[in-house]
């Protein structure tokens, strides 16, 4: 039977991947999000220079003129649906592949965050109430009634986990990656964030797929410094958090990303100072923990650090790579250090 050398959706993970390793030392982290292609005005959301390919090899600039130009899908009615499907499907088995003359051996943990729209969300979060009259009959006109639909920022977030910092390069380096991988980038996203985070791992997952995420991008206050901010994020705020009842009833993982810099100039991902990524078995569990009264406490917590553009979104996950496990916290430095 002929080997089938194309295949990488589950050979860097659990169950097949064999040998792994484990550690307690903050390691590094590209929190890559990523906005879709899809027709929105330039003028709307931010776009890389020669994102949004079209079928001709060439940026289709006017995406909103020419929608049927994309590369990805060229009816808009569509266009949601099969982008994500190329994220998980195309994209993600692409990433992982070891073409002849390459390695993703550095990349320790490669998860896609889709961000999913039913989910609570900084722009409509729980709990959700019914449509009613003042006579408590639900109202007889929906259609002139419709929520305003609030689109978070980002589409989704790639989360690569690295040993070290030296490692990004001498894997994205590789001509796999600088060439081929950064041309289906430019197929199916609008924009891609070149961050790079320290990650503190402050509630370990017991497993290696935990199926659902709060992502929380965080911009500080304007009379706070980085430093500062994090700080605060990693001490007070997350002793907090770890000190509520709700967060171990409902909370299967958090980690915290201190951006510490970035692999190019990126502006619009230079904003952010740190994202907490907390995963949850269900979408409903996410919906409990945030109407919880233990919750509310750390909202107030939050509210004293976060800026303009903080925002928060739920995301279905996905495992790529894995060659961590089992995941151990991370080691915190005393308060007194």
């Amino acid at each position: 039977m002929a080997t089938d050398f194309s295949r990488s959706d589950n050979l860097h993970r659990p169950p097949l991947r064999e040998h792994f390793r484990s550690t307690t030392r903050p390691l590094i982290v590209t929190p890559t999000f990523v906005s879709r292609v899809d027709s929105t005005p330039p003028g709307e959301r931010p776009r890389d220079e020669g994102s949004g390919k079209g079928r001709d090899g060439k940026e289709v600039s006017r995406p909103d003129r020419h929608p049927d130009a994309l590369a990805i899908e060229p009816n808009p009615n569509l266009a949601f649906e099969h982008w994500d499907e190329y994220w998980r499907k195309v994209h993600g088995p692409k990433f992982a592949y070891d073409e002849p003359g390459s390695t993703s051996e550095l990349v320790l943990r490669y998860d896609q965050l889709h961000r999913i729209a039913s989910g609570p969300s900084s722009f409509f979060r729980p709990p959700y109430r019914a449509m009613t009259e003042v006579d408590g009959r639900l109202v007889s006109d929906p259609e002139a009634r419709v929520p305003a639909f609030g689109r978070p920022r980002w589409d989704g977030l790639a989360y690569i986990v690295y040993g070290e910092e030296a490692d990004i390069q001498s894997t994205l380096g590789q001509e796999k990656f600088a060439k081929r991988i950064i041309a289906d980038e430019k197929v199916a996203f609008r924009m891609v964030t070149r961050e790079i985070a320290r990650e503190h791992i402050l509630i370990p997952s017991a497993r290696h797929r935990d199926p659902i995420s709060l992502v929380r991008i965080h911009v500080r206050r304007p009379e706070l410094s980085r430093e500062g901010f994090q700080q605060r994020l990693v001490g007070e705020h997350a002793e907090l958090v770890l000190s509520r009842p709700a967060t171990h009833e409902f909370v299967c993982r958090y980690a915290q990303l201190h951006n510490i810099g970035s692999t190019q100039k990126d502006p619009e991902g230079s904003k952010i100072d740190a994202v907490s990524i907390l995963a949850f078995a269900s979408v409903n569990d996410v919906e409990d923990y945030l109407v919880s009264a233990d919750h509310a406490a750390i909202d107030e917590s939050e509210a004293r650090l976060a800026g303009e553009g903080s925002e928060f979104w739920t995301a279905a996950n996905y495992s790529v790579i894995n060659r961590l496990l089992p995941e151990l916290a991370t080691e915190r430095p005393s308060p007194a250090a």
